[in-house]
């Protein structure tokens, strides 16, 4: 190290205790649970809140325009990335994501308070689209924030583990966002829950509780400090005045966006949401598992699952984050087809195909899992674990047998998604860190990840083969592991503090 590097140093072990260490990881940890959780809900209620948003008549259609409207989310977040991810490089990395926070639990809220289609027409998606947008806008900009925010107050050697901890929130909303639910749910009669036009339906309620948990955590984030590595680049002159320009014209920045992308992020996004959202569609919509059931199911598996983000990124630390990111690809694209069709038999519905069929009126694509009947016709399937209450759920074999099926998924999950905020932090420079990382992160969770449910219930309903959706997140996986095997450099061991000394 320089001298000046050394100094640097000192001052860094100066002013990062271990206790503010925890300190910073607690403040940006829940704010961006809470993001997550505000983005996820939307997902989480699609089979509940999806028909009374469109037109009627249709709720196959209903769902999958559901769907698209839940994609634009994901579309946007780049655009997000882009435009907050320069407010964090120019102006600092605790004011972008006090920004994203706000607009993530304004928008929110206000689905809680949109009324439906059968109150103001058409007027009820197109909002609910725009609020779609703007959530997508505030996540694009949220994750590189706290990433790069607790990635620039811990010790290079510790990073995969620390950073980890960030890597939870994800999961963690996710799993809040199916708690919540659970809970509204079983304090009223499904008929109270799913009310199409009362204001006080029970679905509200997750949308709304969101105004109390941004104000706690937007209590929190106003007490924080700016990271000290971008207090040392600014006050040292060294922040780039056009990060965008910079990230993104010079070759060598260029290189290491598309690489990342490419080579980690797309496969990562797409192990992320087949573990995870896809497996709760498909339990819902195609195995015809009651709801309730299967948001139960998930929940227990994520729930098992979440301390393997911690493993995998303090395993980083030790053995390169590379390799753990690409082997949860590989395998996840070997097993998905075997861990489904063993997904299938567990549930005990005996679905064999999907039939689509065209509406007459509409067009619109309506999709019926169907099984087969004594004589060889096929028939509609049966709803299969009807809930009841907790404890003869989680007394049925059936129930533990899709448990373990998803936590399989949820742990490729942990491999792909544990050691990635380290990587992305160490790939790029200090002073186009925010906006670099920002983009292949959110193009590879946003648009190849978050456009996984969309595209795979399209394959399904094209096909009728009720596996055909997994083979997107197959071949991304795939190549991510093909381009991440050759290009990829591992970064395990890379001193961010050097780079400004």
């Amino acid at each position: 190290m320089t001298d000046n590097s050394q100094d640097l140093g000192a001052f860094y072990n100066d002013q990062v205790s271990k206790a503010k260490i925890w300190q910073v990881i607690g403040a940006s940890a829940v704010g961006t649970m809470i993001e997550w959780y505000d983005f996820y809900i939307f997902g989480s209620l699609a089979p509940i809140i999806a028909p009374l948003f469109y037109p009627p008549g249709n709720d196959t259609f209903a769902y999958i325009a559901y769907l698209a409207t839940f994609a634009v989310g994901f579309i946007v977040r780049p655009f997000g990335a882009l435009f907050f991810g320069r407010i964090g490089d120019v102006v600092g990395r605790k004011y972008a994501f006090l920004v994203t926070l706000l607009l993530m639990g304004g928008s929110t809220a206000v689905i809680g308070f949109l009324p439906t289609y059968s109150v103001i027409g058409i007027a009820a998606p197109i909002i609910l689209l725009l609020v779609r947008v703007l959530q997508g806008l505030a996540l694009g900009g949220e994750y590189g924030g706290a990433a790069v925010y607790v990635a620039e107050h811990v010790p290079d050697n510790r990073r995969g583990f620390y950073t980890s901890f960030i890597q939870i929130t994800a999961t963690l909303g996710l799993f809040l966002s199916l708690a919540v639910i659970l809970v509204v749910q079983n304090m009223m009669s499904p008929e109270q829950f799913a009310g199409k036009t009362d204001s006080l339906s029970g679905w509200r309620v997750p949308f709304l509780l969101s105004i109390l948990l941004v104000a706690i955590s937007l209590y929190i984030r106003l007490r924080m400090e700016e990271s000290p590595i971008f207090r040392h680049v600014k006050a040292s002159g060294m922040t780039s005045a056009n990060p965008l320009i910079e990230a993104f014209t010079k070759w060598e920045n260029l290189k290491r966006v598309l690489i990342s992308l490419f080579g980690a992020t797309a496969g990562q996004g797409v192990v992320w949401y087949a573990g995870q959202f896809f497996a709760l569609f498909y339990l819902q919509s195609i195995l015809n598992v009651n709801q309730t059931s299967a948001n139960y199911i998930v929940a227990i598996a994520l729930l098992m699952a979440m301390p393997f983000f911690v493993v995998f990124g303090a395993l980083s630390d030790r053995i390169g984050r590379k390799w753990i990111i690409l082997a949860g690809c590989l395998l996840a694209m070997l097993t998905y087809i075997p861990i489904y069709q063993a997904m299938q038999k567990a549930a005990g519905s005996e679905v064999v195909t999907a039939s689509s069929q065209a509406d007459p009126v509409t067009g619109a694509v309506k999709l019926t899992p169907q099984t087969t009947a004594p004589d060889g016709s096929l028939k509609p399937a049966v709803k299969v674990l009807p809930y009841t209450s907790f404890g003869e759920l989680i007394s049925n074999p059936a129930t533990w047998s899709l448990i373990f099926l998803v936590f399989i998924q949820v742990f490729w999950v942990t491999m792909v998604y544990g050691p990635i905020a380290a990587y992305l932090v160490e790939a790029f420079p200090a002073k186009i860190r925010y906006t670099a990382l920002s983009l292949p992160y959110h193009i590879g969770n946003g648009v190849f990840g978050g456009l996984l449910p969309l595209i795979g219930v399209s394959l399904i309903a094209q096909t009728g083969n009720i596996y055909a959706g997994l083979y997107y997140p197959m071949a991304i996986a795939g190549l991510t592991f093909i381009v991440g095997a050759i290009f990829l450099k591992e970064t395990h061991g890379h001193r961010i503090w050097d780079e400004v000394g």
